[in-house]
């Protein structure tokens, strides 16, 4: 646990330019604090649900982000600015994902079963977006700021909008992605 909770220091380190030290961002960043109360909810959920909701209750109250301790979130995320992050129960979050501020991971009815959405790896998420459903993001797609997601989107995509849609496709070799539209 101790070396995941380092391995979020230093992304945050990595990816955000104004980050100067491993004390600044551990004392000042609330998507570290964040993710750093999540894995311990999420650690406490299968056994203690209701200590587990406390605990991500005041984190929400703390960082103005809102995790469901059942949520899945893998290694090295950067959650940047991080107010206003909402990521539902049924949530997948790949490794190496960064979100902005106010993105959202939510659901769609009261359904059984995955409601929400599942985020690939290297997927980058730009602030204020809105991924509603049991989509799939697939890997190294990027999310434009303000969209609103509703359907899958392709690895390597990048969507905008709202709805959102495709405007630019997976690199091919030599080609720098294709544009659409």
């Amino acid at each position: 646990m101790l070396a995941r909770l380092s391995e979020d220091l230093s992304t945050a380190l990595e990816r955000d330019p104004a980050a100067r030290t491993r004390l600044e961002v551990a004392l000042t960043y609330p998507g570290v604090h964040a993710l750093w109360a999540h894995r311990v909810a999420h650690c406490l959920h299968p056994r203690h649900p209701l200590l587990a909701r406390v605990v991500a209750a005041a984190a929400r109250a703390l960082t103005g982000v809102d995790v469901h301790p059942a949520a899945e979130i893998g290694r090295r995320v950067f959650i940047d600015h991080a107010v206003g992050v909402v990521i539902g129960e049924t949530a997948v979050v790949g490794d190496d994902v960064t979100l902005f501020h106010g993105v959202t991971l939510g659901g769609l009815g009261h359904t059984p079963g995955r409601r929400h959405p599942v985020v690939g790896e290297r997927v980058l998420i730009g602030a204020g977006a809105t991924l509603l459903g049991p989509i799939t993001v697939g890997d190294d797609a990027r999310v434009g700021a303000n969209s609103v997601v509703l359907e899958d989107v392709p690895a390597g995509a990048t969507v905008v909008g709202s709805p959102a849609r495709v405007v630019r496709t997976a690199p091919a070799a030599g080609d720098g992605g294709r544009r659409l539209g």
